[in-house]
């Protein structure tokens, strides 16, 4: 069978099942209508909470949690610099045995998940570091978990390079990475061009760090030999062979790293002058180098080992960018991998948008907050690839102006024209020609580079986590290609037909979209039909109709939706869970109505889900995380997702139906 002739038949089948679906779930729509006057004070109710949250000055931020690996390196960052906050650490201490998981005795890297070696390996050495018995029923359970996963040796690169300079195990366990790396020309192999934003910030100074062969002072003289199955010393399987390529890249880094003493002194020096001038242009003043927090620890022990004193400037801006990222809860603190203010800020404008008979004044206080924070002129490391493109992007954190964010431009040029686009139109057409210019060849959007590409370099020794580069995803490019359609520019019509048949070609078998930066296939399928409706496909495309079919097959018993975050380790478990969460709810929600189907039996349980689930400050929450930093390797736990994303849903509903009557 042809492929056309292969879609057109599951084509005619999702029709058939969806009329069957709806006659079998007539009897139940009377049950399931929503009662308008519970929705009316649903949606009062959840508008008065988030308009109480907004801040002074018009923006909105929520707190951004990953796994305890952030917490736990905070207090392995503060022992590596002699610069112990004993009162902090303990306070950092209590959350990561907070977040221990009983039921196999380590980390996960998500709440509910399974266990992670790393995470797990750095939290036991941060609590050890803090003056927790090794003998202490948690510790106990702890290392017997980590042993028998196969101790510490078989932890990631991260975590071993942190070993490594904790004297734990010997350089010769971790990749070679020397400063010699910024000095490579383009055409070369590997070139800092080629790896994502984020590797760039992490790998600069981390090279220093490794060049010079940095040494934790380790005050207190805490060492985890009792977490390896076999001496360090004695251990010869630091890297496992991922696949063919990835051991010839082993054999070549391998000759690379006994060759270094043969690097010339001049050499070395003027890598090491480079790489701290690189580092240094980046710094990013209280915001860190990046944004991230893993650039800024590595920056902040790198400027140490060039001989920065404590009181240098430097120092003082990367000590304030790692402080900002705490948050206090009185007992217990943790860390936040960056921060999120744009994201959070557009995402709550668009869905106090929706109502548009409430007051927008909130809204456009908001919006004109944005207005500054758009990155115009200043240098990025984008315009290596377009230097004659002006800028017009937006950063996800307070601050990051050399990496504007492809999704967060998207998203907050969206809020503003749907605020007032005339009075934004300079910002707007900013932000759409620099958006229409980042589209990669591809026709799709990343978040942050164009083709970057180089899948080869994900099989270096250094990259295990996979996720060294920043491909385009069906997400970005679905806020993209939306929003360039709304903005309406004639010469962005190519750009625009580019991106929908780079959408339509990332279409999954079961009728779902991937999600990048939000778990998972639900948050895919629901930008992607958002754009369709921003770009005003036929609501009876069949892309669209495999979409809506997909959504209401995987809708669970209580009218909801949930999705783990081991469907990107297994995608067979795309849109299961083992309970609904509100945020993944909205997000059904959202798209099936972007897809025409608001009347639909499976919108209405959904939004009764959502109704019967607000707390009494009229908002939810649950402890599930809301998205992947890297698919496999580090999630993220958006606050404010459930907390926007079901008033968006919620409004939206209540807007159509009062159409309809109308």
């Amino acid at each position: 069978m042809s492929r056309m002739s292969q879609q057109i038949s599951n084509f005619i089948n999702i029709k058939k099942s969806a009329f069957v679906n709806q006659w079998l779930k007539t009897s139940s729509a009377i049950a399931s209508e929503v009662d308008k006057s519970k929705l009316d004070h649903s949606i009062s109710d959840a508008r008065n909470a988030l308009l109480a949250l907004q801040k002074k000055d018009g923006h909105w931020c929520f707190p951004l949690e990953a796994d305890c690996t952030i917490p736990a390196e905070y207090i392995l960052m503060m022992h590596f610099m002699d610069e112990v906050d004993v009162v902090l650490e303990n306070k950092l201490a209590r959350f990561i045995r907070d977040q221990q998981d009983m039921r196999h005795g380590g980390w996960p890297l998500y709440y509910g998940g399974a266990f992670d070696l790393s995470c797990s390996v750095k939290s036991y050495y941060a609590l050890k570091l803090v003056g927790d018995s090794p003998d202490a029923a948690h510790m106990v359970r702890a290392r017997s978990a980590i042993l028998s996963h196969g101790g510490a040796a078989r932890a990631n690169v991260f975590t071993r390079l942190l070993l490594a300079m904790y004297r734990q195990i010997p350089w010769r366990g971790v990749p070679f990475v020397p400063a010699e790396i910024i000095l490579f020309p383009k055409w070369f192999p590997f070139h800092l061009r080629k790896v994502a934003y984020w590797s760039r910030t992490v790998m600069i100074p981390l090279s220093i760090l490794c060049s010079l062969k940095a040494k934790a002072v380790n005050p207190r003289d805490v060492h985890i030999s009792e977490l390896f199955t076999v001496p360090p010393e004695k251990e010869r399987n630091y890297f496992p062979v991922r696949t063919s390529l990835n051991r010839i890249l082993l054999y070549l880094e391998r000759i690379g790293s006994w060759l270094e003493p043969l690097i010339p002194s001049f050499v070395r020096k003027l890598a090491l002058r480079r790489a701290e001038q690189w580092m240094v242009e980046r710094l990013n003043g209280e915001c860190g180098l990046g944004a991230i927090f893993p650039a800024m620890v590595n920056a902040y022990e790198a400027l140490a080992l060039l001989g920065y004193d404590y009181d240098h400037p430097y120092r003082k801006q990367c000590r304030l960018a790692l402080q900002g990222l705490l948050v206090d809860e009185g007992e217990r603190a943790w860390c936040q991998p960056c921060t999120s203010p744009v994201w959070d800020t557009v995402l709550t404008c668009l869905a106090l948008q929706e109502d548009r008979e409430a007051d927008q004044r909130p809204v456009l206080k908001a919006l004109d907050w944005l207005i500054p924070n758009q990155i115009l002129d200043e240098p990025g490391d984008w315009r290596a690839a377009r230097p004659d493109l002006p800028g017009g992007g937006w950063a996800f954190q307070y601050a990051n102006p050399h990496y504007p964010d492809l999704d967060d431009t998207a998203a907050a040029a969206w809020a503003l024209h749907q605020g007032d686009a005339d009075t934004y139109r300079h910002s707007l057409t900013r932000a759409a020609n620099w958006l229409a210019g980042m589209q990669s060849t591809n026709g799709g959007f990343a978040a942050f580079d164009i083709d970057n590409t180089h899948y080869y370099l994900n099989e270096i020794p250094f990259a295990d986590h996979g996720a060294l580069l920043d491909p385009p995803s069906s997400d970005v490019t679905a806020r993209c290609t939306g929003f360039l359609a709304i903005h309406g520019d004639q010469q962005h019509q190519e750009a625009i037909k580019r991106g929908l048949d780079y959408l339509f070609s990332e279409q999954e078998a079961n009728g779902a979209w991937f999600g990048r930066w939000g778990s998972n296939y639900i948050y895919g399928t629901w930008s992607v039909l958002e754009a369709m409706r921003l770009v005003n496909i036929d609501k009876n495309h069949m892309a669209i109709r495999r979409a809506v079919h997909w959504l209401k097959s995987v809708q669970r018993d209580d009218g909801g939706w949930g999705e783990t975050n081991d469907s990107y380790f297994d995608p067979q478990r795309a849109g299961q869970f083992e309970v609904s969460t509100s945020f993944q709810t909205a997000w059904a929600l959202l798209g099936l109505m972007a897809a025409g189907e608001a009347e639909s039996p499976a919108v209405e349980r959904g939004i009764n889900y959502l109704l019967k689930t607000q707390r009494t400050d009229g908002l939810w929450a649950e402890p599930w995380f809301t998205a992947p930093g890297f698919p496999r390797v580090f999630y993220l736990k958006y606050h404010g997702y459930s907390k926007y994303f079901p008033v968006w849903a919620l409004i939206r509903y209540r807007t159509l139906s009062e159409r309809k009557v109308a």
